[in-house]
């Protein structure tokens, strides 16, 4: 996804392509118009890079769907955990499309463990109007099951 952003003090013309969150809308648009911090908030303010493209982020997107479902996505690398186990890992520049998963491939062992650096520490079980939409683990079974299937 492409986003397009101009306004006072955003230079024109320059292109940032380094990975954020939705939920990096809200600092930037605190951090903008002046309101109160909210130091419980999680997120990165979009500022520095909507100031200067090349500013690195402080840590990669990361993305949560329920429990033990985790997606990382760094300049380079974009890292999937699933609450089965299971894996994958793409190199952006060459696949952007994300069609060879290179989780199981020799070599990518120390990529792995240190995206999974970011993984959330607290993972809190899925919320009761999403528990038809999602990869559940059973953890005394091992078993994982879609949509409680």
């Amino acid at each position: 996804m492409r986003l397009i952003f101009a306004g006072p003090g955003i230079p024109p013309g320059k292109r940032c392509l380094l990975s954020a969150e939705l939920l990096d809308f809200c600092p930037a648009l605190i951090e903008d118009t002046g309101a109160s911090k909210h130091e419980d908030i999680e997120a990165l303010s979009l500022i520095p890079q909507l100031k200067e493209a090349t500013t690195p982020r402080k840590r990669p997107a990361i993305s949560s769907h329920n429990e033990g479902n985790h997606g990382i996505r760094s300049e380079k690398w974009h890292y999937i955990h699933y609450a089965d186990g299971s894996e994958e890992l793409y190199l952006m520049s060459t696949d952007p499309r994300e069609w060879h998963n290179l989780a199981s491939w020799t070599g990518y062992e120390a990529i792995i463990s240190d995206l999974k650096k970011w993984i959330p520490k607290i993972d809190l079980p899925p919320a009761p109007s999403n528990a038809n939409s999602i990869l559940f683990l059973d953890k005394t079974t091992d078993e994982a099951t879609w949509e409680g299937k």
